[in-house]
């Protein structure tokens, strides 16, 4: 059971959809008391439409997207001393459940700290989280731009994000994104992103990188926006040991 509070992404959809879910409800009501039937019928589908997206973006967000990231970090089987990198780790999703697979490794989440893309959305509330999660001792928050990250090459043991990059508004500058989480693997570690756009364009620069192991594949329904073009997909990748091996078994 989650011990934090993990607020909403991108807050303002589901109040935008919620409310146009309630409008084309009254309308509906009101079409059907003044005997409209067509018109009707035609306002109460565009009510469960809305009503339907704004229901499965709120279950992604609270509670779906949880379920995901434990399967995905669960295949990873992690030996408990990584050091891991969460790449815009907002209030802690994944940064407290990467940490509870630790024992003496470190998990370091880095942020700028946007509230639009998430509520609430502060370092001190990370912080917070991971207390209240048991984890504080393994985490260590950074304020940071994912473009241009303080860290020296071969840092880490794995880097994930989580529905981050795509909130950098041009190509060019996620492509940096990528760029700059691979630069800091350690040989041998790997690289995990979901993500809900532009990850056709993450895989392409990661191989352009030289990763190997590069898979990308739609997560199923409880990572869904609630819309067709909403869809998260996962990106998986590995730097190359000096033996030519992933220390890390990937995701299957």
């Amino acid at each position: 059971m989650r011990r934090g509070d993990y607020g909403y992404d991108a807050p303002w959809f589901p109040v935008i959809f919620g409310l146009v879910s309630v409008a084309a409800g009254i309308g509906a009501t009101v079409l059907w008391w003044q005997g409209e039937i067509r018109p009707a019928r035609v306002m109460t589908l565009y009510f469960i439409f809305f009503l339907a997206i704004t229901s499965s973006f709120l279950y992604t967000t609270r509670r779906g997207k949880f379920i995901e990231w434990a399967r995905i970090l669960d295949q990873l089987h992690l030996r408990g001393d990584e050091v891991v990198l969460d790449m815009g780790c907002g209030r802690g999703a994944v940064l407290t459940a990467v940490a509870r697979r630790l024992t003496t490794g470190r998990v370091t989440g880095v942020d700028i700290w946007s509230k639009k893309d998430q509520s609430g959305n502060a370092r001190e509330v990370t912080l917070r989280n991971a207390s209240l999660e048991g984890v504080g001792d393994r985490v260590q928050i950074e304020t940071g731009d994912m473009r241009q990250l303080p860290y020296p090459d071969a840092t880490f043991d794995l880097v994930v994000s989580s529905l981050a990059i795509h909130n950098i508004s041009s190509n060019a500058d996620r492509k940096r994104a990528i760029s700059e989480g691979f630069r800091v693997i350690k040989p041998g570690g790997w690289i995990v992103i979901a993500d809900i756009r532009a990850t056709a364009i993450y895989e392409a620069e990661l191989r352009a990188l030289g990763a190997s192991n590069v898979e990308r594949r739609r997560l199923g329904w409880r990572f869904w926006w609630g819309n067709p073009i909403a869809f998260t997909t996962l990106l998986t990748g590995s730097k190359a040991a000096l033996d030519g091996h992933a220390d890390l078994s990937g995701i299957r």
